[in-house]
């Protein structure tokens, strides 16, 4: 039965802030969490970047969730170190902790100030990572010298069950890459026209019986005017689309690229309203495409008043609609 979730996102709110939602969520009847991993916002508007590993382990403390992370290994994070992350939450928090890798994009990982190549090298790089991360996982001494470098590397400390390891994809074409090697899939959320290609190749690509995951990007509030404007004035810099988000550097970069944005512009990416009836509707049909975890992320500043209405007025609708399916 699918799950539904609560997306903790760093480039917006404090990690204290981010604790109490994530407490606050779980009262409310959200069955899981997720959090983002950046190095820098998107903009100066959101002005935020905890980092993710340190409020993991409050947050897991502080609940009963599960929570899953996305992060781009072999960039800012040494393939060892995340699995010596991971590996550590998992054995204080068994089987709560899914690890998604992904191919990284250029506003956190080019920090480090190495080359940011074209994405089919960066595939390459993630999909060694992930072999390294596995094979550590596993208990065994690892030295490899690839696209990164590892020398006689054991994780001493590891948990009973590994976590699996989730593929993070936008287009069919890498999902269906992703769907020979990685445990899952998490895209993000559009029009279901658009989402069912993914899922497909995915599954045509090894995926099938895989679970699948999902980032819903929604704007709620109790008027849609404010709905639309907190839309457009946290995630505006989101809204360009293409390969622009995965190439751009700074904040300020972003900024500049969307300032062209219009409020209405937002509805093609986000699910906007002010009507918890038509949120519920849009979510349900993403339960009927097959996604096993739906990760609510409202991206406007009124976290705990969308935790409260969405837990009393859509959530056990949509529990009720995954019972269903």
């Amino acid at each position: 039965m699918s799950k539904i979730g609560f997306h903790a996102s760093h480039e917006q709110f404090t990690p204290a802030r981010l604790l109490a939602c994530v407490r606050l969520a779980e009262q409310a009847g959200f069955q899981a969490a997720m959090s983002s991993d950046h190095f820098h916002p998107w903009s100066e508007r959101q002005g935020q970047s905890g980092f993710a590993w340190s409020w993991l382990g409050a947050a897991m403390e502080a609940t009963r969730l599960p929570f899953g992370v996305i992060s781009a290994p072999g960039w800012r994070y040494h393939p060892a170190i995340l699995a010596q992350a991971a590996a550590t939450l998992l054995q204080m928090y068994p089987g709560r902790l899914w690890l998604s890798l992904g191919s990284g994009q250029r506003l956190n990982e080019g920090i480090t100030g190495v080359p940011w190549p074209e994405k089919p090298e960066r595939n390459a790089r993630l999909r060694e990572c992930a072999d390294i991360i596995r094979a550590l996982f596993r208990g065994e001494t690892v030295t490899h010298r690839g696209r990164v470098t590892v020398v006689e590397a054991k994780l001493y400390t590891r948990p009973e069950t590994p976590p699996v390891l989730i593929g993070a994809a936008v287009t069919a074409e890498t999902a269906e890459w992703l769907g020979g090697w990685a445990d899952g899939l998490i895209t993000v959320s559009a029009k279901p026209d658009a989402l069912r290609p993914v899922v497909d190749a995915f599954r045509r690509g090894g995926g099938e019986g895989k679970p699948l995951y999902l980032q819903v990007g929604l704007s709620w509030a109790p008027d849609e005017a404010e709905a639309l404007r907190q839309a457009h004035e946290q995630w505006g810099s989101n809204a360009i689309g293409g390969d622009v988000n995965w190439e751009l550097r700074t904040p300020q970069q972003f900024e500049t690229a969307s300032r062209h944005v219009r409020p209405e512009d937002m509805r093609d990416s986000l699910l906007v309203s002010a009507d918890l009836g038509r949120h519920a509707g849009w979510l349900a049909e993403y339960i009927e495409i097959g996604f096993d975890e739906l990760h609510l992320h409202n991206i406007g500043t009124n976290q705990e008043a969308f935790i409260e209405a969405f837990g009393e007025r859509v959530l056990p609708g949509l529990v009720q609609t995954a019972a269903e399916h």
